[in-house]
């Protein structure tokens, strides 16, 4: 079983446009509407893998009774809390005249103190997990060291731990010792406050997460190739070529999909082939996580995965 955590969720809406025009009127010729936030897309592609995610956050408002109800309808179990502050909405606005792709995010607000201590107390009840994977950001004013408290929690009950975080958050977390770490090279870059402009740099960057904590580390950056460190061996893995439908949510597609393949016991490297499969078979839908196992399995064969020296 897997545990994603994420105290952010979202409504999700995507418009499509001809042709998208600055200071003008604009008229969308496809608009969809769905659930995200990055704990959600990880608990959705987790499902479509046939993992039977619990998924585990704050919802409050009509949309968060709308996130609640998505979900439970896609069958995930859920340990929501319910809050105060209203549950966000970001907006993916697609121009189709030139293939850009724009994500307005609504910032979540902070949500009471006792929330998270009923969060982290709902979780406690999944003992039986095998990996439990925290998403995204704190709520404003929450408190930093959260996922460090889960990440002390799951290593008591023997669960592997993915995070997905930057910043104070991350820096944190890695106090706690992570199974594995997964930013994407900016949100890496502001963690460690440079500029990670080559490939060197890089590979220094991730050393340096492994030495304050993380057992192993995983840098998405877009369509360019991922790259991965184990504490000893480094992989570079290159995602297959496609025309992209949507591309955001492909970093949490990613996370799902390795952590999936983790759990079954494959090395990094090989976990990453399929984690690159998911995140490009996501970049193929309109909606953020929700991939289709028959895109996964054909891409994965695409996937090229290289043993750095």
């Amino acid at each position: 079983m897997f545990l994603t955590i994420g105290t952010t969720p979202a409504v999700q809406r995507v418009m499509v446009f001809r042709k998208l025009t600055l200071d003008a009127v604009n008229r969308a010729v496809t608009t969809l509407d769905g659930v995200a936030g990055k704990a959600i897309n990880v608990a959705k592609v987790l499902q479509v893998l046939g993992e039977n995610p619990v998924a585990a956050g704050f919802y409050g408002g009509p949309r968060g009774e709308i996130v609640r109800g998505a979900m439970e309808s896609l069958g995930i179990t859920l340990e929501f809390v319910h809050v105060a502050a209203p549950t966000r909405q970001c907006i993916t606005v697609i121009d189709e005249s030139t293939g850009m792709h724009t994500e307005l995010v609504e910032e979540s607000r902070a949500v009471e103190p006792a929330a998270y201590e009923e969060l982290f107390t709902n979780i406690q009840r999944h003992a039986s997990i095998r990996v439990a994977i925290m998403s995204g950001t704190i709520t404003p004013g929450g408190p930093v060291d959260f996922y460090a408290r889960c990440i002390r929690w799951a290593d008591q009950i023997g669960a592997m731990t993915i995070v997905d975080a930057q910043g104070a958050v991350l820096m944190e977390a890695l106090k706690a010792r992570p199974g594995l770490v997964k930013p994407n090279r900016q949100e890496l870059a502001a963690t460690v406050g440079y500029a990670l402009n080559t490939e060197d740099q890089l590979r220094a960057a991730m050393r340096t997460v492994a030495e304050l904590g993380a057992q192993r580390v995983v840098i998405t950056a877009g369509s360019a190739p991922t790259m991965a460190f184990d504490g000893r061996n480094f992989w570079k893995i290159g995602s297959p070529k496609i025309t992209a439908v949507n591309p955001i949510g492909s970093g949490d597609a990613f996370t799902a999909g390795c952590a999936s393949r983790l759990g079954r016991g494959d090395d990094l490297g090989e976990a990453c082939r399929w984690g690159a499969a998911c995140g490009t078979a996501n970049a193929l839908t309109w909606m953020a996580g929700e991939i289709h196992p028959a895109d996964v399995t054909r891409l994965a064969k695409d996937v090229s995965v290289e043993c750095l020296p």
